[in-house]
């Protein structure tokens, strides 16, 4: 039995609620059980300086977590004048996540920043990340198409995320901290709404898992990436 009582096939319950920032172009904040992140989408009208004349945009992202995100304080990065590895591991695979489903020649010589602060955390913050992210950005790029600055097709595709592991032996989906801190093998995959592979990171925590194994995570992750992409399009209507 999972420590939530839900089953294998079991997602968290999910919400997105969007328009949570008064003066973000996109906004949205994602709950995933216990696991709260806020993602904005910020617009900027230039790129960085090795773009400048190439005439395409980019999409890049920052994460952090705040100080009582977890059960005890963390001090602020900016506080220690650096980030750790973590936190410029995640937010690379966030601002990849959503590069791959913009069309950057579409947004023309702009740049949208996707920032994802973690209000509150239980295993999954990354996962999370990304797919509130991917709110965040389709309504920041609506809010570019409504002032006529982008055509309609700069956002390809969907991306969600979602985490699955081995937990008492039995393959299960979308690990909360209780699992993931006892779970013998622990996969996050990153799949676009059309199946597309963006990313799969994994690892075992003690002995290999077997490839049959890793085929029943990743048939989990397709069935809730599917659920949450179909929570992603009734979210942005």
């Amino acid at each position: 039995m999972r420590p939530s009582k839900r089953e294998p096939e079991e997602l968290r319950p999910v919400s997105l609620e969007r328009g949570v920032s008064l003066h973000a172009e996109g906004s949205c904040l994602i709950k995933c059980g216990n696991t709260h992140v806020l993602c904005t989408a910020s617009l900027m009208d230039n790129v960085p300086g090795w773009l400048k004349g190439q005439g395409k945009g980019w999409v890049t992202a920052e994460y952090g977590m705040l100080p009582r995100a977890t059960s005890e304080r963390m001090r602020r990065e900016a506080a220690t004048g650096r980030q750790s590895g973590r936190t410029l591991e995640i937010q690379r695979l966030i601002g990849r996540s959503m590069r791959a489903v913009v069309d950057l020649k579409a947004l023309g010589e702009r740049q949208i920043t996707v920032d994802c602060d973690v209000v509150q955390a239980d295993g999954g913050t990354r996962t999370a990340s990304i797919t509130g992210a991917w709110v965040a950005l389709q309504d920041c790029i609506a809010w570019m198409a409504a002032r006529d600055m982008v055509g309609p097709d700069v956002m390809r595709d969907q991306v969600a995320a979602v985490s699955c592991g081995l937990y008492g032996g039995q393959a299960v989906l979308d690990l909360d901290y209780a699992e993931d801190s006892q779970a013998d093998a622990d996969v996050n995959f990153v799949l676009t709404g059309t199946g597309g592979i963006v990313e799969i990171q994994g690892t075992a925590e003690g002995d290999p898992f077997s490839e049959a194994q890793f085929e029943a995570l990743k048939e989990l992750a397709k069935k809730g990436i599917a659920e949450l992409c179909n929570l992603q399009k009734l979210s942005v209507g």
